[in-house]
């Protein structure tokens, strides 16, 4: 992901749009903001961290000791993870990607 859409201005993202995850659940807006709420934290559990609707303008981001951070966007989300973290946050890293794979064939 790149911060690209922020520079231009967009309020779009490329992640608005959760439907691979969950087609039938686009109907509202507060509707698909919930489900990519949900498609960011099937990966963002992977790591111990939790993502929510934030006052349905931003997003929080919490760690299971209890640190947060609230960020604008998805895009700011692993950023912010790595921070939390203190380490890097790679959602294209084999292990997670291969988990993920399971989850689907499971779910």
């Amino acid at each position: 992901m790149c911060a690209l859409c922020g520079v231009l201005g967009s309020e779009d993202h490329w992640s608005d749009n959760p439907a691979p995850f969950f087609p039938r659940e686009q109907t509202t807006h507060r509707a698909r903001r919930f489900a990519r709420v949900r498609a960011a934290n099937l990966v963002l559990t992977q790591f111990g961290l939790t993502l929510a609707d934030w006052e349905g303008a931003k997003y929080q981001l919490s760690s299971r000791t209890g640190r947060t951070e609230i960020v604008d966007n998805l895009a700011q989300v692993w950023q912010a993870a790595e921070r939390i973290l203190g380490r890097a946050c790679d959602p294209l890293d084999h292990s997670v990607v291969a988990r993920m794979k399971q989850i689907r064939r499971t779910g």
